[in-house]
């Protein structure tokens, strides 16, 4: 990367499925993924558990010798619904709660093959980033070609002009895990001149959690 500068990353949050999908690829790129985390000496904040691709990309990061931490709500730990956290465990009431914590506490996200709640973590990252209540950057890692659709879709939404082409640059996207990590390290943040007027101030009655209210 002669010549661009990098982005210090310490800490990725990884959204990805609870299932492993129909493809064998999908739990390779998985555990690849984490492994270069680990080799990359980065640590994962994920959603919790040991389930599916969630349960791959933790557990190759834990055994590169990384930290690792699960937020999970609470409902998910009655009757171990879904297995043991690999790594250090922080339980929220909420999943807004544990969205938010995930935004405080990670340099980057990457988002895995997955389904709705996965794409849902996904687009309130990119939303928040458009927002300018965060600058940190965003990328998916395209195994096979699964998130092709998605991207069409969003290229779809910009000659459409619901999104701009500045917005658009938010959302990375690459079809290896060096390469995504390595994208996210050069990514500059663009803000829209008009939404940098937002302000977004910290709770007082809250002050360990981010109060999204606006203020105009």
């Amino acid at each position: 990367m002669e010549g661009v500068s990098v982005r210090k990353i310490k800490k990725i949050c990884v959204f990805c499925g609870a299932n492993s999908g129909k493809d064998v690829a999908f739990v390779n790129a998985a555990f690849h993924l984490g492994e270069v985390l680990g080799k990359r000496k980065i640590d994962l904040v994920y959603g919790g558990g040991k389930l599916g691709l969630m349960g791959c990309v933790s557990t190759a990061v834990a055994q590169h010798e990384r930290q690792v931490l699960g937020i999970i709500p609470s409902a998910f730990t009655i009757n171990n619904l879904v297995g043991e956290t690999c790594g250090k465990e922080i339980k929220v009431a909420t999943m807004q709660e544990r969205l938010v914590m995930m935004m405080e506490l990670s340099d980057a996200f990457i988002a895995l093959p997955g389904g709705f709640g996965t794409l849902e973590e996904l687009f309130q990252m990119i939303s928040w980033a458009q927002l300018n209540i965060h600058n940190k950057p965003i990328g998916v890692l395209n195994i096979n070609g699964f998130f092709n659709g998605l991207l069409s879709f969003v290229d779809h939404a910009v000659k459409q002009e619901f999104i701009t082409p500045r917005a658009r640059k938010i959302l990375i996207s690459a079809t290896t895990a060096d390469e995504l990590v390595d994208k996210l390290q050069a990514f500059r943040f663009e803000s829209d001149p008009a939404l940098s007027k937002l302000k977004w101030s910290p709770s007082s009655s809250q002050k360990e959690k981010l109060d999204l209210t606006l203020h105009l």
